[in-house]
């Protein structure tokens, strides 16, 4: 942790101003994950199984299991008959159909705008067309959307992508994306998509998540004042890292931190302005920590910077509601 009487420490000392990025922090569909997994704990005591973290994020994964929750990779650790929780980020058909077959009691804390894309998936390979799937491979949420039509989807990454898909017919082609991409990434694969298939469609509503979109706007003008960008959020949450390249993009130093703990003091030389965030999947209470420890080495200023307030709330399950 960061201490000013410490040799490592004592250089960069001194007062600083933090601009604190708003909207950040947890987002409606992460409280409603880790409220499924809580209300399950409490109605029916441990252990309440859950598929892959509920939300990626180390220290709601740590502080639930220590409560009772078991975290598994895959259905087979899950014992016949237990109560199993869906990740936020949503399974493939062919997991539920498993833990169907497994007579699984399961709670399904899928986040509803995930929710959102797995049925376009469905609809839009219902119709006859090939659906072309932005987003990152390995994601939890690619590899849920990506099963509820495997022989009509495409996952496509990245722009140089685009120029080497083959169709079966060019004229019926849609798209979906990842909730938590990069927005201005997602619009250049997009722009790219058009340009080769005239015809393609998309969603009625963009795909990527309000709390994705809100947190990067939020970031912009912060990152544009800093000389340093921190993002609080562990390393395999998408919409987190996202924000960290978001930072890079315009040119401002950015590094992710899981806490305060990880702050190292090279970072800091020279550096008078640190912007703060936080991805959809970190707790608030993280954040403050960072102030708190900036604070450490001097006096520092904190200035909100909110673009938008977020009122969206998502009802629980009826099985723990």
């Amino acid at each position: 942790m960061i201490n000013a009487d410490d040799p490592a420490w004592r250089p960069v000392a001194g007062p600083r101003t933090v601009l604190l990025a708003s909207p950040r922090s947890f987002c409606a569909g992460v409280e409603r994950a880790i409220d499924v997994v809580e209300q399950a704990l409490r109605r029916w005591g441990g252990p309440i199984y859950v598929r892959k973290q509920i939300v990626h994020n180390t220290h709601v994964v740590a502080d639930l299991e220590a409560r009772g929750a078991v975290f598994v990779d895959e259905l087979d650790g899950v014992p016949d008959g237990a109560t199993l929780v869906f990740s936020a980020h949503g399974v493939s058909p062919a997991v539920r159909e498993e833990a169907g077959r497994r007579d699984l009691h399961v709670i399904d804390a899928t986040c509803p705008l995930v929710t959102k894309v797995h049925a376009e998936a469905r609809r839009f390979a219902g119709r006859g067309d090939t659906v072309l799937l932005i987003g990152h491979a390995g994601h939890e949420e690619v590899e849920g959307t990506l099963g509820e039509a495997p022989e009509d989807t495409v996952l496509v990454q990245n722009v140089a992508e685009v120029e080497h898909l083959r169709v079966p017919d060019p004229t019926r082609v849609s798209y979906l994306t990842q909730t938590t991409l990069s927005v201005d990434e997602t619009e250049e694969v997009i722009t790219a998509l058009r340009e080769r298939f005239p015809e393609l469609r998309g969603p009625a509503s963009d795909d990527i998540c309000y709390a994705t979109t809100n947190r990067q706007d939020a970031l912009r003008g912060v990152a544009e004042e800093s000389d340093l960008v921190l993002v609080v959020g562990s390393a395999n949450s998408s919409n987190s890292v996202r924000l960290v390249e978001l930072a890079q993009r315009q040119g401002t130093p950015a590094r992710l931190i899981d806490d305060a703990g990880d702050i190292r003091p090279e970072w800091l030389a020279g550096v008078g302005t640190v912007g703060l965030t936080a991805g959809a999947s970190a707790p608030e209470s993280l954040v403050d920590d960072v102030i708190a420890a900036l604070g450490e080495l001097g006096p520092v200023t904190v200035h909100a910077h909110e673009t938008t307030r977020e009122t969206i709330h998502f009802t629980l399950p009826s099985a723990v509601r």
